[in-house]
């Protein structure tokens, strides 16, 4: 493996770098979207039934013991609650943009990473094939063909590894803005409903 990355030289170096960033992100998310991941229908059952009793005390504590996206909308509902329907909007869709950083978090990133990697094996590829056929032009030809051919393929090494780390960085990256995606349309969806419930007493 280390004498893989030295013959691929100072690229091959980026390429694996970039490709523990892309490991590191990939599981930071899929530890996030699985720790806000929630019965959402108990939980606002759970919110409901204590706000109907006016233990708005506990319902905050229901919110903070579930730190979620919808938690955090539902909390400021209930700080918001004795303003009108108005303002009660307001202030959930301020919130609501505030989350969406949050969900986006380093996707970006891991979408770069996705899409440079097999641009910088192939340069990495390019640059090899360069060093390799100016042997012949240094020497004007080569007594052992398969010298020629090493340094052909681990040229080449770097346009493998460039491909391995974009392929999951690729799918990964997909299913990860899937999920954020699926999550902010879930809370434009829970707003109106928010503000309905919060604002029904006005």
């Amino acid at each position: 493996m280390f004498s893989m990355i030295l013959k691929g030289g100072p690229i091959m170096v980026l390429i694996i770098f970039l490709s523990i960033i892309a490991g590191v992100i990939i599981i930071e998310r899929l530890l996030f979207f699985r720790r806000i991941r929630m019965d959402e229908e108990k939980f606002i059952d759970r919110l409901k039934s204590a706000i109907q009793k006016s233990h708005y005390d506990e319902a905050l504590d229901i919110c903070e013991n579930n730190t979620t996206p919808l938690s955090n909308l539902m909390k400021v509902g209930i700080l918001h609650r004795s303003y009108g329907k108005s303002e009660i909007k307001e202030s959930i869709l301020a919130a609501a943009n505030l989350e969406v950083p949050q969900l986006e978090r380093y996707l970006t990133s891991l979408g770069t990473i996705a899409h440079i990697s097999p641009l910088l094996g192939l340069l990495g590829t390019v640059t090899g094939n360069i060093k390799a056929f100016g042997v012949l032009g240094n020497f004007g030809s080569v007594a052992d063909p398969s010298l020629l051919a090493t340094g052909i393929s681990e040229a080449l090494l770097t346009t493998a590894a460039g491909i391995i780390v974009s392929i999951p960085a690729v799918a990964f990256y997909n299913y990860l803005v899937g999920k954020a995606n699926n999550t902010i349309t879930s809370l434009e969806n829970r707003v109106n409903d928010m503000v309905l419930f919060f604002g029904a007493g006005e």
